[in-house]
């Protein structure tokens, strides 16, 4: 991610990056996993070694390409209007992770409010009810389905009052050391910045762990998987997206963290820092909906 670390470039005109071979890299690395994984998800046995080799060169990628960038902020190579571009990008980008989430909310709602009702001969749905599916009886998250339609069945779902609650409060802790670390950068204070940027990062590592766990217990002991009918595949679609987006942001705090122990960003400008914590904000609102809808009612 760009950011504007010492501007020291104030001319009006707008910036043009040098040509680069990073882009191609990146098309290369990302094209090789997907043939590597298709491969390997058909029973190929070279499938594997594709797919490492182009995670290895996404890896690569991303470590040259962001040393670029932070060489360029570093330099003061940004203006004004470079920095108004990248928080345009950042506010765009976070609107797109907001209507993916939103989908998924929107899935669930519909399921829980209308299709389910619906089956169970609510409103309209009396024909369908008795035509199509007699046994079936409205009951989120649909633990009794009858035995002929039960094709993974599950023993009961998991409570809000444990693990999730545990995280959630981890999360929100979390938002709050984060907006630590960044007065801290705003009053100068880099001792507070790194302080919080660190609670921050292992919080985040400490959530994910504690995820893993749940998903654990799930599996093995409640036997709630994706095939576990409507509820099983929007609580591990939403649960599982928002853990792979607490881990990228852990990622990227943990860079941000790495530049500035290095002493990159100052209280003016400091835009890669504002840029992952909005992201890092963004995710905590997202849980504490799925806490909400998902976990507790």
């Amino acid at each position: 991610m760009r950011d504007t670390g010492t501007m020291s470039n104030t001319n009006a005109d707008y910036y043009v990056p040098h040509s680069s071979h990073w882009p191609i890299t990146a098309t290369v690395a990302i094209f090789t996993m997907f043939i590597g994984g298709a491969n390997f998800l058909n029973g190929g046995e070279v499938g594997v070694y594709i797919l490492a080799i182009g995670l290895a060169l996404f890896v690569y990628m991303l470590f040259g390409w962001f040393g670029t960038v932070i060489g360029e902020s570093e330099a003061g190579t940004f203006n004004g209007q470079v920095d108004i571009s990248f928080r345009m990008g950042m506010v765009w980008f976070i609107f797109s992770e907001v209507m993916f989430f939103a989908a998924f909310f929107g899935a669930l709602y519909y399921a829980r409010m209308y299709s389910v009702p619906w089956l169970g001969g609510e409103g309209s749905g009396a024909a369908t009810n008795q035509f199509l599916w007699p046994e079936f009886a409205t009951a989120w998250p649909l633990l009794q389905l009858p035995e002929a339609y039960a094709f993974s069945t599950f023993k009961e779902t998991i409570g809000a009052w444990g693990v999730p609650f545990y995280n959630t409060m981890i999360l929100l802790t979390s938002g709050a050391t984060c907006t630590w670390a960044h007065w801290g950068l705003k009053i100068g204070s880099r001792k507070h910045l790194i302080a919080g940027l660190s609670v921050t990062v292992a919080l985040g590592i400490i959530f994910v762990i504690m995820q893993a766990v749940e998903y654990g217990h799930a599996y093995n002991e409640l036997g709630l998987t994706l095939n576990s009918g409507i509820y099983g595949a929007t609580f591990f679609l939403l649960t599982g997206f928002h853990g792979f987006h607490v881990t990228m942001g852990t990622i990227m705090l943990a860079t941000i963290l790495g530049r500035c122990i290095k002493g990159h960003f100052t209280h003016e400008r400091h835009f890669g820092f504002e840029a992952c914590a909005w992201y890092w904000h963004f995710v905590d609102v997202v849980w504490i909906g799925l806490f909400i809808f998902v976990y507790w009612i």
